[in-house]
This record gives structure tokens, C-alpha cells and sequence, in this order.
């Protein structure tokens, strides 16, 4: 087995406490819209609750992502070639990753994940099924610049962000991402080789397909919304009614995007890190956005942040996209 020890870059206080997610939702509870961003919800419990979702028939980006992977795997190829170290960003359980890497027969893999315990188990699963291909798995927020590890210096780099997590995104922040994705990427690549990124965004559709995929009949994505509270509980001493909450999607047109929201069902009174809130019946913790993108608008937000679109593959029902892109050249001047 091929895969190395996880490099793990998580800045911690003395009580093993994450920094940023403590300063992340004590700062959002704070707010007049109360918030907390999305990247928190993955948890080991939480990862796997995620994993539930993309296996939900109301749930259709993996599946169309699956199918433009399988259907293209030719293309990619062409387009990418072979011999560049695949670096994911939110690995997850990498489901989708092994249809990528059996076309491109990359030099190494390094999943990037901000869940421990999830990204170690995942990549070990991968490793069984590419016993041949070093992985290097690294233990971070990828939301920020990202030391990837010395073995891969020298190395041509294709960044790798399936799934729709860009949409969790405001497009300030997203542009932020993508100009550290590009910079994580950047160090250690071999010059006249600039990296490549592999990204998939979702496609503005009709409202009807659109909120069943974020409000399950079965209740996954409730649950997977509610465990943020659970994890506060339990790594922030905070004292939560779980049930006192309610999971909330509603879409947003005027943005196009589909809205998650914990909703306070009666007045509420509670602490985390010893700090006081309250919430009033109605008032809601703004935990998740999906923005859903147009071949325009998405080609804006990567030139935005740095990247050029060089290819785009749909899904047949054109619910889904996935777009090359490469970094591009530093310009003083349009």
C-alpha cells in the first residue's frame, strides 16, 4: 500500500480546539444574520452524512459529474496527459476521484481534506484499488494556501475540484479560493508546466429539481445541516438546543442560489466557549450557500481568479459542468 502518513496542517489553541473554526462561529453567531461557513459541517459525521446525500435520488450533481467522467475519460486525457501529480481539494471519499486518475495515470495523488479521520480512511479504501499510485494525503482547510508535500516538488500539478463546492461560495470568497488553489498549486511545479485545475460547477435549473436536492424526503440533508449544531456541542462547550432547530432551503433567484438555513423554532438561550446568545422564533443561522452557474458567469469567477477556461464538458441533460482551466499569465495591463 502506497499511501504516506497525512500531513496535517491544523492550527490549534492548548485544548486541541481548531482556531478558525472557533473564531468562525463565534464571530457568526454574532452577526445580525447569524452564520457559520459551510466547511464546518465535515466532521467525520458529518463527511459521511455528505456521502448519504450524493447517493439520494434527489440528489443529482454526482451522478451527472459521474457520467461526464466516464463519458470524456478520452477527452481528459487528451487535454491533461499524463504524468502530473493530482491534487484534490475536499477529497471526501474520493468516490469519483479513481475515474479521473484511470485516465490521466497521474505520478501521485495528494487529497486535501479538512476531516481527519475521513481523509486517512478514504485514502487508505483508494489505495486498494490503485495499489500502484502514491498518495499523499494532507489534513488542512483548503480554503487557504496549502504546503503540499516535498515529494511532489518537481511536479506538474492538476488541482482537482469536483462535486458543486465553489457554489458554497460568495463570489468574493470563491475568487479568494481560487487565487490560493492557484498559489498552493504554483509552488514546487516545474517552470514552462503552469497547473492545470479540473472543476465542477452546477447549472442554473428549474427550482423544482433544485430544492428536493437540498431537502430530501428522507431527511439526510436535515441531518447533515443539524450536525453542525452537534459539533459546536460537542468541540465548543456550547449548549444548543438541537431540537429547538429546523432544517430551511429556499432558492434565491436574484442570486441564483439555493440558500441552507437552521431555523430557530422557539426563543433560545444558549453559550458556546462561555460566550451568551439568543435567538427568537424565526431567526435563522445562515449555514450554507450553492450558487448555480451559467457558461458566462462561471467563466468570469475562474478568470477572476487567475485561471484561463481551456475545455467544458456537460452532463446530457446539461445540469452539470466540468471546465479545464489553466493558470494564467500575471499581466500588468489588459
Amino acid at each position: 500500500m502506497t499511501v504516506q502518513q497525512a500531513l496535517r496542517i491544523v492550527d490549534e489553541d492548548e485544548a486541541g480546539i481548531d482556531k478558525a473554526f472557533k473564531r468562525d462561529v463565534l464571530k457568526g453567531l454574532s452577526e445580525p444574520q447569524k452564520a457559520v461557513p459551510a466547511r464546518w459541517f465535515y466532521d467525520e459525521r458529518g463527511s459521511q452524512l455528505f456521502e448519504d446525500i450524493t447517493r439520494l435520488p434527489e440528489y443529482y450533481p454526482t451522478r451527472a459529474e459521474k457520467e461526464i467522467l466516464r463519458a470524456h475519460s478520452g477527452d481528459f486525457r487528451a487535454a491533461i496527459g499524463p504524468g502530473r501529480a493530482v491534487v484534490e481539494f475536499g477529497s471526501g471519499s474520493s468516490a469519483k476521484t479513481p475515474l479521473l486518475l484511470r485516465a490521466i495515470e497521474p505520478l501521485a495523488y495528494v487529497p486535501i481534506d479538512i476531516s481527519g479521520e475521513f481523509l486517512r480512511a478514504s485514502a487508505d479504501r483508494l489505495a486498494e484499488k490503485l495499489p500502484d499510485l502514491p498518495i499523499h494525503p494532507v489534513e488542512a482547510d483548503f480554503t487557504r494556501r496549502v504546503t503540499m508535500p516535498a515529494e511532489i516538488d518537481g511536479t506538474a500539478r492538476l488541482g482537482f475540484f469536483p462535486g458543486s463546492t465553489i457554489g458554497n461560495m460568495v463570489p468574493r470568497t470563491a475568487v479568494d479560493m481560487l487565487r490560493e488553489m492557484r498559489a498552493t498549486l504554483e509552488a514546487g511545479s516545474p517552470e514552462g508546466a503552469p497547473p492545470l485545475l479540473l472543476i465542477g460547477m452546477d447549472r442554473i435549473k428549474s427550482r423544482k429539481l433544485l430544492i428536493p436536492a437540498y431537502d430530501d424526503s428522507q431527511g439526510v440533508t436535515a441531518a447533515f445541516n443539524l450536525n453542525l449544531i452537534t459539533r459546536i456541542n460537542r468541540e465548543l462547550d456550547g449548549t444548543m438546543p438541537v431540537d429547538a432547530f429546523r432544517h430551511k432551503a429556499v432558492w434565491n433567484d436574484d442570486i441564483a442560489r439555493v440558500e441552507m438555513h437552521l431555523e430557530a423554532q422557539r426563543d433560545i438561550a444558549f453559550t458556546v466557549c462561555e460566550r451568551e446568545f439568543t435567538m427568537s422564533a424565526g431567526e435563522t443561522i445562515h449555514t450554507e450557500n450553492s450558487h448555480k452557474y451559467g457558461r458566462r458567469s462561471a467563466a468570469a469567477l475562474l478568470l477572476a481568479g487567475g485561471w484561463t477556461p481551456l475545455e467544458r464538458w456537460n452532463d446530457h441533460d446539461s445540469r452539470f459542468m466540468l471546465i479545464l482551466a489553466e493558470a494564467s499569465p500575471l499581466r500588468s495591463a489588459p
